[in-house]
């Protein structure tokens, strides 16, 4: 098409929206919004726990920040000349993400937006989104510098190197503190975005058909006013395929079973955020609580260990506490060693802790001491000697015992140590150890080897190989799985891999797919698609592009993504209706949470009964196969069962990741199985 004829359809269609056909999809002048912070400093604690601060305000959700404390107050409603604005007051100087807040529907598609703004930084990048999909995937308008621009970003090419695309631009002289008005007006593939009636900038890309709405400030601004409006035939197709959408849902949910309350325990003075194990303690085949409080050293949670352990039960009996329990150390973002295992093999589980730089195994009946040691030490950068705190336990068979007697402790980043059940020192090795290892007997020689980080190490600590150089940032998740997508597949390692995307690699550390799509962490692989040859995994992201989720097939090839929330989440498999179509869990949350299965789908959602819902776990508790759910914050714990508990029959009963090995940085696996 030529640019004049271009320029004339434009013409023709844009005009429609000044008619009387025209509808108003969205409109917020932020006089509905209270003045103060929109944005709460919530830190790493929404990776695992949901928070009533990071949820919607007034239809809008904070969808980026970073590790600092700036960014998580960036954003606050303030007045002026006894106006609302939206404000971002802080300066952002990394290419990869961008302070942005988000509104709107997904579903619209053509539209036009407006946006007021008053920007104070005359280099930052500063406008309006569109067609946004998520905060790594849409269109933007706005300046930059003395340039009015229309970008398309596409996740990234390279460790923290963004896909822009540049659809237009041209020069705009301004200053800062006056107000601007941009407008985008979108048909189809046709884009035209306009600035102060000053410029006037278009362009066609279908990359994007359709999208929310967002306003994105790396620097100081004040934003005054938002209008979406849409063709009547636009907001009767958006309203109809929401109604099928949530019809779809609704069906979904009422053919699955409802969650019901099967248990209630209070633990309020010990309690805590995501710092719980689950097992047999006492030996009556019946799942019991362990319940960690937490001091921390500092600086942040990089020194953090155990101040108080209660043993009980889910009918509510303390069996034993250890420590003294404090009701202001509830909190934490990080892991802290200790689980629930019978390490010697008899029959009965110990609990294995790390308490004032000891690790410590005890009765799982009474916490009596059996054996204890000191933790290994460091040394540091000035040398300094010291004894690790114990950022967490794993337990594997490095020894071919048959039975997982060998224990890995470690450091925070970068040092791990292998003990044996006399918890005495096997060997040691350095490398960018991420957060949670991964045992798997590669070799068929019955002995594990260890996926630690990006590395392979050897029953005996020997480097098989290292990606320590390759691959940037840390693993958020490792996990070596054969995904089953042919006949005679063979174990692929899945790296979560933080800043760094996803990553796929062979036995051999060769890569075999990566994908640049931001932080991503807390990944499960489970048999999410029956319809799917093999299993399926899934992995959702956090700093700096909270919420997004991504659905990756056998073959590691990415089939569906969506962003549902804009806060993370343990993505935990749900063996929910035993038969195969596992579902994960994203929080318990009455609005924002429920169980979604893999084609994106919410197929199961929490009664409005007051339930906490800052925390959750996935288990067999009652023993039918299925899972249930434990929902907790620190002064109580629900439990959740099927409304149809008990169901009789062969059940769909997957293999999970032991519960001895539970961590907030797992990556969780669910192998096909069945009861007999």
């Amino acid at each position: 098409m030529s640019r004049c004829a271009f320029a004339l359809v434009c013409l023709v269609f844009f005009t429609s929206f000044l008619s009387s056909d025209t509808q108003v999809l969205f409109e917020d002048d932020f006089s509905g919004l209270r003045r103060g912070p929109l944005s709460s400093v919530v830190g790493a604690h929404t990776e695992y726990h949901y928070l009533p601060e990071a949820a919607p305000k007034g239809g809008w959700e904070v969808s980026t920040f970073g590790s600092d404390a700036a960014s998580q107050r960036a954003w606050s409603v303030r007045s002026e000349n006894g106006k609302h604005l939206l404000v971002q007051s802080q300066g952002n100087r990394r290419a990869y993400t961008h302070p942005i807040v988000v509104a709107g529907d997904e579903l619209w598609a053509d539209y036009s937006v407006s946006v007021r703004f008053a920007p104070g930084d005359a280099s930052a990048r500063t406008g309006l989104l569109f067609r946004y999909k998520n905060d790594r995937c849409y269109y933007f308008f706005g300046i930059e510098g003395q340039k009015a621009i229309l970008l398309r970003v596409n996740h990234e090419t390279g460790f923290h190197q963004p896909n822009e695309t540049t659809l237009a631009e041209t020069g705009f002289s301004w200053t800062p503190a006056g107000y601007l008005t941009a407008t985008v007006r979108l048909a189809g593939n046709r884009i035209q975005a306009d600035l102060d009636n000053r410029v006037s900038l278009s362009a066609e890309d279908s990359t994007y058909p359709s999208g929310r709405i967002g306003l994105l400030a790396d620097g100081p601004v004040r934003f005054a006013a938002v209008k979406v409006t849409g063709l009547r035939a636009e907001a009767d197709r958006v309203r109809l395929a929401r109604t099928a959408l949530l019809t779809e849902e609704r069906s979904l949910q009422s053919a699955n079973p409802k969650p019901a309350v099967w248990k209630k325990i209070q633990t309020e003075g010990f309690g805590v955020g995501r710092n719980v194990r689950f097992g047999d303690l006492d030996g009556d085949r019946v799942i019991d609580v362990l319940i960690g409080q937490v001091v921390h050293h500092g600086p942040k949670d990089s020194k953090s260990e155990l101040s108080c352990l209660t043993a009980m039960t889910f009918d509510g009996k303390k069996l034993w506490q250890i420590g003294s329990p404090d009701g202001w150390k509830d909190h934490l973002t990080n892991d802290v060693g200790f689980q629930i295992h019978d390490l010697n093999g008899d029959g009965a589980n110990e609990v294995v802790y790390c308490m004032n730089s000891e690790i410590i195994v005890a009765e799982g009946a009474t916490g009596k001491t059996l054996t204890r040691a000191p933790t290994p030490t460091i040394t540091s950068n000035q040398g300094q000697t010291s004894r690790i705190l114990g950022d967490c336990l794993f337990f594997c068979d490095l020894r071919g015992n048959g039975h997982p007697k060998d224990i890995v402790i470690k450091t925070r980043y970068d040092q791990l140590w292998a003990l044996d059940d006399k918890l005495e020192l096997q060997w040691t090795a350095k490398c960018k150890t991420g957060h949670y290892p991964y045992a798997y007997d590669i070799d068929g020689d019955g002995k594990d080897e260890l996926a630690i980080g990006y590395s392979m190490f050897d029953h005996d600590g020997r480097l098989l190989w290292s990606k320590d150089e390759q691959i940037q940032d840390h693993a958020d998740g490792v996990a070596v799985v054969n995904f089953g997508e042919r006949n005679g597949s063979v174990p692929r390692i899945l790296l979560a891999a933080s800043d760094a995307g996803m990553w796929f690699l062979d036995l051999k550390g060769q890569v075999l797919k990566n994908y640049w799509i931001g932080h991503v962490q807390n990944p499960a692989i489970a048999d999410f698609r029956p319809d799917k040859p093999g299993l399926e995994a899934v992995s959702i992201n956090f700093w700096g592009n909270q919420g997004i989720i991504h659905f990756f097939d056998a073959s590691g090839a990415i089939y569906h993504d969506f962003e549902p929330t804009q806060f993370g989440s343990m993505c935990l498999p749900v063996n929910w209706t035993g038969q195969p179509g596992e579902f994960f869990l994203h929080n318990a949350n009455v609005d924002q949470g429920g169980m979604y299965d893999g084609w994106g789908r919410k197929a199961v959602i929490f009664p409005d009964d007051g339930h906490p819902d800052m925390c959750n776990a996935v288990l067999d508790i009652t023993g039918d196969c299925r899972d249930e759910i434990v929902v907790w914050d620190p002064y109580e714990t629900w439990v959740y069962t099927q409304s149809d508990n008990p169901r009789a029959g062969r059940l769909y009963k997957p293999k999970r990741n032991a519960l001895y090995n539970s961590s907030n940085y797992q990556a969780s696996v669910s192998l096909p199985a069945w009861s007999e």
